[in-house]
C-alpha cells in the first residue's frame, strides 16, 4: 500500500484516510478522467487501465466521475480525487487552480494539429488563411484549438483579428464539404477516422500544414500527497508501463488514439505552450 507521511487530512475524508498516526494509509485511490462525462464510458474505456493501476500501485482504485473538462479541479482541491488523467489543456487549468502535481505523461508519437482544406480552395499554406473561416472543434481542445492557434501564431497570423474562427463541436469535414468553412484543424487520427466514416479521400481534402508534437496527456495527483508518495507513484507507474500501456490499448476507443504511446516523467514546463496560447487568445483567466 502507498503511505502518505507528514501531512494532515480530516478524519472524515471520504477516501477512507485517517489521521490517527503520522503515516496515513491510502486505502482507496479515487481516479478521474477529465474528458469523460459518464460512468458508462469510464467503465467501458478505462476499466482495464483502472485494474492495471491497482496492480501497479498495490492500492484499490475507484472511478470518480467529473462532469466537465475542468470539474476535476475542485474535486482535487477538496480531496475527493487523488489521481486525474488530464488532457494538456485541462492540465494547465487544473494546475493553476489546485497546484496538482504532474506525475507521468502519456506520450503519443503523432499528437499534433494538422490543417485540412478542399482541394479546389486555392489555399496552399497557412499564410493563405488570412481573412478565411476556420473550424476548430471546441474551446480547449488541445489538437483542434490550442495547437491550431499556435500554428496560426507561428505563421504570423493573429487568431483574434486575421481569421474567423468557428467551433463546430463535432469531428467532421462537413463544414468544408458544404462550403461553410475554408479550413479545418484536426488531429491526424481524427482526420483518418473522418475520411473513413464520411467516405472522403485525402486528395479531395488534403493536409496543407502540420504542427510540432503537442504536450502529452498527463496523470496528475493531488497536492495534498507528500513528495515521497508522489515519487513512489511515479516510480511504480514507470516501472509498470508495459502493463499500463497494454491496458490503455485494450480499449477499442483508445487503441487508435494511443497507438505507439509510452509513459515518461511529466514536467510542468512542458505545458508552457498551452499557457502561451490561452493568453494570446485573451483567455488568460483560465490560468488564474
Amino acid at each position: 500500500m502507498l503511505f502518505v507521511t507528514g501531512c494532515t487530512v480530516a478524519t472524515n475524508n471520504p477516501n477512507g484516510r485517517s489521521d490517527n498516526s503520522p503515516a496515513i494509509q491510502l486505502e482507496t485511490l479515487q481516479f478521474a478522467v477529465t474528458d469523460v462525462d459518464s460512468m458508462e464510458e469510464l467503465q467501458r474505456d478505462y476499466e482495464p487501465f483502472r485494474v492495471a493501476l491497482e496492480n501497479a500501485l498495490d492500492t484499490k482504485v475507484e472511478f470518480f466521475l467529473v462532469k466537465n473538462l475542468v470539474a476535476a479541479a475542485p474535486a482535487l482541491k477538496s480531496g475527493r480525487v487523488d489521481l486525474v488523467w488530464a488532457g494538456p489543456s485541462e492540465y494547465v487549468v487544473i494546475r493553476a487552480r489546485t497546484q496538482a502535481v504532474p506525475v507521468v505523461a502519456v506520450t503519443r508519437p503523432d499528437f499534433r494539429s494538422i490543417i485540412v482544406v478542399r482541394s479546389d480552395s486555392g489555399i496552399d499554406s497557412l499564410a493563405d488563411l488570412k481573412d478565411k473561416t476556420i473550424d476548430m472543434y471546441k474551446v480547449g481542445s488541445t489538437s483542434s484549438h490550442i495547437g491550431a492557434v499556435k500554428l496560426l501564431m507561428d505563421a504570423g497570423l493573429d487568431p483574434q483579428s486575421d481569421v474567423n474562427i468557428v467551433m463546430s463541436e463535432k469531428y467532421t469535414l462537413q463544414g468544408l464539404k458544404n462550403g461553410e468553412v475554408d479550413a479545418r484543424f484536426i488531429a491526424p487520427h481524427r482526420y483518418e477516422k473522418v475520411l473513413k466514416d464520411e467516405g472522403l479521400s485525402r486528395s479531395d481534402y488534403p493536409i496543407i500544414a502540420g504542427g510540432s508534437l503537442l504536450p502529452s496527456d498527463v496523470l496528475v495527483v493531488s497536492s495534498q500527497l507528500n513528495s515521497e508518495v508522489v515519487e513512489e507513484i511515479r516510480s511504480r507507474l514507470l516501472a509498470n508501463q508495459d502493463e499500463l500501456i497494454e491496458a490503455i490499448l485494450a480499449s477499442e476507443a483508445m487503441a487508435k488514439k494511443f497507438k505507439g504511446a509510452s509513459l515518461a516523467p511529466a514536467s510542468d514546463v512542458d505545458y508552457d505552450m498551452i499557457r502561451e496560447v490561452y493568453r494570446a487568445i485573451g483567455q488568460g483567466e483560465f490560468l488564474e
